[in-house]
């Protein structure tokens, strides 16, 4: 599996490739179709399975990619569900240890994830839009099963 171009710039996952034309599927919606291959050229600074992940959301993206366990993905439901919350809050109110808590928020903020906020003259933090947006999905799809 290689990463294509057709001539219009759009970008593909080429499957099978023959004399005139190759099996190409677009990522995002997952359609398959045939191009002609002198409308095809190679994209080298994209690999295969980078173009495969862009058939999913870049909000839903940045959430897989920096939440790496139970406890920071809880913690950003309660801060998406409480609002922007200053830091002294959080170090009270979870159990996290200062170093700990510092960590994931340098790794969230870092991610795209959280963002600073001043919350009643306290340095703070809330769930970015994305973040927002990521999480609306996945609460959403737990409640469809």
């Amino acid at each position: 599996m290689k990463t294509v171009r057709d001539d219009d710039g759009r970008q593909y996952l080429l499957l099978k490739r023959s004399s005139n034309a190759s099996l190409v599927r677009d990522p995002s919606t997952g359609n398959e179709c045939y191009i002609s291959n002198d409308r095809l050229e190679p994209v080298d600074e994209c690999s295969p399975l980078e173009m495969a992940a862009t058939g999913i959301d870049e909000s839903l993206r940045k959430l897989v990619r920096g939440v790496h366990d139970d406890r920071t993905l809880g913690f950003l439901l309660e801060l998406d569900d409480r609002g922007p919350t200053s830091v002294r809050v959080l170090a009270d109110r979870y159990d996290f240890c200062e170093s700990d808590l510092h960590g994931r928020l340098a790794e969230l903020t870092a991610a795209g994830l959280i963002e600073e906020a001043d919350v009643a003259g306290e340095r703070g933090y809330r769930v970015t839009d994305d973040c927002r947006m990521a999480l609306e999905v996945v609460r959403n799809a737990t409640r469809d099963d």
